[in-house]
């Protein structure tokens, strides 16, 4: 007998013989090779058996044989169960627009809560998650995922020190820790004020404390700026303030870059190819962007997401393969081209590690050479910024 799961795929009926010679329906089924089980008497003129819906059109010959009859008692399996699917078409449908909609609903942004942040920080961080596409309405598996989402938010949000970012069913959840100011009295502790590093003073500008330095002064990393005591020495009327001043000076930075004359980069032309796969049980079936690329170079950046029903994570995932062409492109330079670009690389390099507040004020190439297909420059620049540092005073030193 054939295996149970593979007869009810073809489909199995039931079915009554009756006649005077049921035992020669029986004989003639052996002798065609006609599958038939389960087999019983009913009387002396009728018995009842089973045996697969392909097998039936080579019976009816063997009946009229016999003079016997069959009458169908039951049916069973995938044939019969579509042919009443197709005579309910409507319920049917019904059924797979209600599951459909369900499962997409379920993969649907419903709600954005933000959790521990004032209403400054809150709007701030609700006008970045809009920019990311997280936004009510949106489908799930189109959006980036949690751990990009965090980062990108904790980057972006300045007035927060950390932001946690959790996706539960349709919810989107932010909690945000914000950050701890330290007290105003803290940052009027006595103090002086020093040098964080050998300049020309370029600028004096003093709230609180006395000037130990004037402009035009050299000093180096550790020299004494603004001093926190107020008065002469030994006198009664001295006092110990902290120390409040804006010292600029003036400072060398010496930079060597070499740029070649011939270069080849590998950049994106802008042309894409987009494909959308459904992943079930590890099998990808392409649902849109069918065809293949006809770039010669690829990049290829794949974005999976899960999808979910109701609370549940389902073994299946959507998939957006995107396919970005790539091509070779090769960049020479004039020697006169390569000093501009080496020029323009050193500084943007130094201007990095430099304070936000920090202005370059003058640069001088103090070397330029030509080798081995390279330009390399020496460059010496000027640049004023703060130097000041504090330094504690310790009463009764």
């Amino acid at each position: 007998m054939r295996n149970q799961w593979l007869s009810n795929i073809s489909g199995v009926v039931r079915i009554r013989v009756t006649g005077r010679y049921v035992e020669q329906v029986l004989n003639h089924c052996i002798n065609e090779g006609i599958t038939i089980w389960n087999v019983k008497r009913v009387n002396n003129d009728a018995i009842i058996a089973s045996l697969h819906l392909e097998d039936v059109k080579r019976l009816r010959p063997l009946l009229r044989q016999s003079q016997c009859k069959i009458v169908f008692t039951h049916r069973r399996g995938w044939p019969f169960l579509l042919k009443s699917m197709g005579s309910r078409f409507g319920f049917v449908a019904g059924i797979a627009v209600f599951f459909v909609l369900i499962l997409l609903l379920s993969n649907v942004v419903w709600n954005i809560e933000v959790k521990g942040a004032s209403p400054k920080v809150e709007n701030e961080l609700r006008q970045v998650i809009q920019e990311l596409g997280v936004k009510r309405g949106v489908f799930q598996f189109t959006l980036p995922n949690v751990e990009y989402i965090q980062r990108e938010v904790s980057e972006r949000v300045e007035d927060a020190t950390w932001i946690g970012v959790r996706q539960k069913g349709t919810t989107y959840e932010f909690e945000v820790v914000e950050q701890q100011l330290p007290e105003e009295a803290e940052r009027y502790s006595p103090r002086h004020l020093v040098a964080t590093k050998e300049a020309i003073i370029n600028k004096v500008f003093v709230e609180h404390g006395q000037s130990v330095v004037k402009i035009n002064d050299f000093v180096r990393e550790g020299d004494l700026l603004v001093s926190g005591y107020i008065g002469k020495e030994g006198e009664e009327e001295q006092k110990i303030v902290a120390a409040q001043a804006v010292i600029l000076g003036e400072i060398w930075y010496k930079s060597e870059v070499e740029v070649p004359l011939e270069a080849l980069f590998t950049t994106l032309s802008g042309e894409r190819k987009v494909k959308h796969h459904l992943e079930i049980g590890g099998i990808s079936l392409p649902i849109w962007g069918f065809g293949k690329h006809s770039f010669e170079q690829v990049e290829q950046d794949n974005h999976v997401k899960p999808i979910r029903f109701f609370q549940w994570t389902l073994p299946i995932s959507y998939e957006r393969v995107t396919y970005y062409e790539s091509v070779d492109y090769e960049r020479t330079y004039t020697k006169d081209e390569a000093i501009a670009a080496a020029k323009k690389r050193a500084k943007a390099e130094l201007i990095q590690h430099l304070p936000n507040d920090a202005e370059v004020i003058g640069e001088k190439v103090l070397h330029e050479a030509l080798e081995n297909g390279k330009v390399k420059l020496q460059i010496h620049y000027q640049v004023i910024e703060d130097i000041t540092s504090e330094q504690p005073i310790i009463q009764g030193d």
